[in-house]
């Protein structure tokens, strides 16, 4: 996946903290406008879901650490929230997890005919190949090409991750 400096800085110095309080961090976005947003999406590890207790702990523990680090020059505001249903995918295990599942993906790297954008289901990982049949065929995309790619939102989603 593609992150910014920026980004892949402030997943370096929250990820542990998030570990440590017993959660996974999942995405961490930086947007600049309006003087800037942290966005951090995390989870508890064995639902998949983030409480508002959990996301007020997170929020304590991270705005302590960037005090410390400074990370970013100037004010920001820090959001933390859940994954959600139609979740980011960010990491090779998330594929793995969310195989069969419909997805929408953007990559950096074009086919060979110029197709960037792809929405279709999961159907293989190898190594860091993610291979995901569309109506135009398959398409093999590799991991670290990857700058979007999350579930699509469907009933037939909410019904297959009630039970994960």
């Amino acid at each position: 996946m593609k992150f910014t400096p920026l980004e892949r800085k402030l997943t370096a110095i929250a990820a542990p903290v998030i570990e440590d309080l017993g959660f996974a961090l999942v995405q961490i976005k930086h947007l600049s406008e309006n003087g800037g947003t942290v966005q951090v999406m995390a989870e508890d590890t064995s639902t998949g879901r983030l409480g508002v207790d959990d996301a007020a702990k997170i929020s304590r523990a991270l705005s302590a650490v960037f005090d410390v680090e400074d990370p970013i020059s100037g004010a920001y505001r820090l959001e933390i929230s859940s994954p959600g249903i139609d979740r980011p995918l960010t990491r090779l295990e998330d594929f793995e997890k969310y195989k069969d599942f419909e997805i929408k993906v953007e990559s950096d790297v074009p086919t060979e005919n110029g197709q960037r954008k792809f929405r279709g289901y999961i159907t293989a990982i190898d190594g860091e190949i993610i291979t995901i049949k569309t109506d135009q065929g398959e398409a093999h995309i590799p991991f670290n090409a990857l700058v979007k790619a999350k579930l699509v939102m469907s009933d037939d989603l909410i019904k297959k991750t009630a039970n994960l």
